[in-house]
């Protein structure tokens, strides 16, 4: 394999030694270059297969080099060198198409993994895109654009905010950008802001020391740590309580990290990736999120389409979801009928891609055949458009136990509530033997099979 290069842009000899001596020491050929215009000589002449270049240069700036070589040689990436704190300069240098960036005064550490990262590129950028392809399925203009999004910033390091509706598919499409990047060997690990007690917050992404609070029985590695290397996908971003969202924001621009309890900070190293279903430019202006954090998050902005935005796609869509999920079954032999697409088209769909999902995978346990129909569908009854379904199995004749008072508000939750007790009373009296309750109940195996994970009683 031939030995990789790296070009160095900088007015300062000292700095192009260091880097040279740290560099060579890696295994790498080196070029130099004290200008904007020596630096454009040489991409033309060697084709590096990185270029670290200074913000600040005789003749221009590193911004007008990192943009010449995004337009005329998209395949090298181009790390910038800024001076500390300049979040400005990193975020201008991002947004025009620099990988990454590094601030003085270098710690060579540092730069030796930014440098290991950008060279497992790959110069061939069509790979990237067919497993995109094959990964975002449809054919939609906004899923044609969110397709080249994806490809780009899969070769990035920059942070990039997803938004979007719930259940539109955020987290897949944080995963391939992930998955088709240089950091794919790494961990990616996805954690929901609004899921964690915030007194809990601080440790969870962190860590703690063991002793630090009552019940720190042992040193525990935070969600940064645990992603280093790789990537983090902080999942509702907006949900982060204030205080927290200002120890976030030193987290990304020192990038390290200070356990509960401990004395010093650590280094991280990790790609940042947030998404939200809330318009976080609102949050600023409400006073629910700071304008910094939402400035250092938000350097690149993706918007995931709703189902409704992309209505064209529903067919071929439910087809492979539905294709999915009778695998996990052991099905080969599942199909929608054309009556199902017909009913589905006609849908809302107010929980997208998520609700599609869920309402197939209840058709299918639901059905009596391999053929789901439209009678299979159950549509919410919250939806403004579309049919809704009755459904329910009144066992034995009698009706349930409780007063409707109850479901005001929560209908599902009271609903589920008395599935669960039906369910459970027959399968003690059963002694847990499924085929035996399935037959007393009066439902198919498959179905009951469904009602049980629903209802997490088949543990």
């Amino acid at each position: 394999m031939p030995t990789q290069s790296v070009l160095i842009v900088d007015d300062e000899p000292d700095i192009r030694e260091l880097l040279d001596i740290t560099l060579s020491r890696m295994g790498l050929k080196t070029h130099s270059a004290a200008t904007l215009g020596e630096a454009k000589a040489v991409v033309a002449e060697v084709t590096p297969d990185l270029c670290l270049t200074d913000m600040r240069l005789p003749d221009g700036n590193g911004i007008s080099l990192v943009e010449y070589i995004a337009q005329n040689f998209p395949h090298i990436p181009v790390a910038m060198i800024t001076a500390h704190g300049s979040v400005e300069t990193a975020i201008s240098a991002l947004k025009a198409g620099a990988f990454d960036f590094i601030s003085k005064p270098i710690e060579l550490e540092t730069l030796r993994k930014l440098v290991s990262t950008a060279l497992q590129l790959e110069d061939d950028t069509s790979r990237t895109e067919k497993a995109v392809d094959q990964d975002l399925i449809g054919s939609a203009p906004a899923i044609q654009t969110l397709r080249q999004q994806i490809s780009k910033l899969a070769r990035s390091q920059a942070p990039v905010h997803i938004h979007g509706e719930s259940g539109s598919g955020k987290e897949v499409v944080a995963r391939l950008i992930h998955n088709n990047g240089p950091r794919a060997a790494g961990a990616f690990v996805a954690v929901n802001c609004g899921a964690i007690p915030p007194e809990l917050m601080e440790s969870e992404l962190f860590g703690h020391m063991k002793g630090s609070f009552t019940g720190a029985s042992q040193d525990k590695i935070g969600l940064f740590q645990a992603a280093a290397g790789g990537t983090l996908f902080l999942d509702e971003v907006a949900d982060l309580p204030l205080a927290m969202q200002v120890k976030l924001l030193r987290a990304i621009q020192e990038k390290s990290v200070r356990p509960v309890g401990a004395n010093e900070e650590q280094s991280t190293d990790i790609r940042l990736l947030s998404a939200t279903h809330k318009d976080l430019a609102k949050e600023v202006e409400a006073g629910r999120f700071r304008n910094d954090l939402y400035y250092r998050i938000n350097v690149i902005d993706v918007h995931v389409p709703s189902l409704r935005e992309r209505l064209e796609d529903l067919p071929a869509l439910a087809e492979a979801l539905l294709q999915r999920i009778a695998a996990e079954e052991g099905n080969d032999n599942a199909r929608l009928d054309d009556s199902t697409i017909k009913a589905l088209s006609g849908y809302s769909f107010p929980g997208n891609v998520r609700e599609l999902e869920n309402m197939l995978e209840r058709a299918l346990a639901l059905s009596d055949g391999e053929s789901i129909t439209a009678d299979d569908l159950q549509f919410s009854s919250n939806a403004p458009r579309g049919p809704v379904v009755q459904s329910s199995e009144n066992v034995g004749g009698s009706s349930p136990a409780g007063s409707a008072q109850e479901a005001y508000g929560d209908l599902e939750g009271y609903l589920e509530d008395i599935e669960r007790q039906i369910l459970s009373t027959a399968l003690e009296e059963c002694r847990w033997n499924k085929t035996a309750t399935a037959k007393l109940l009066g439902i198919s195996f498959r179905s009951l099979r469904y009602r049980l994970k629903k209802l997490a009683l088949d543990d």
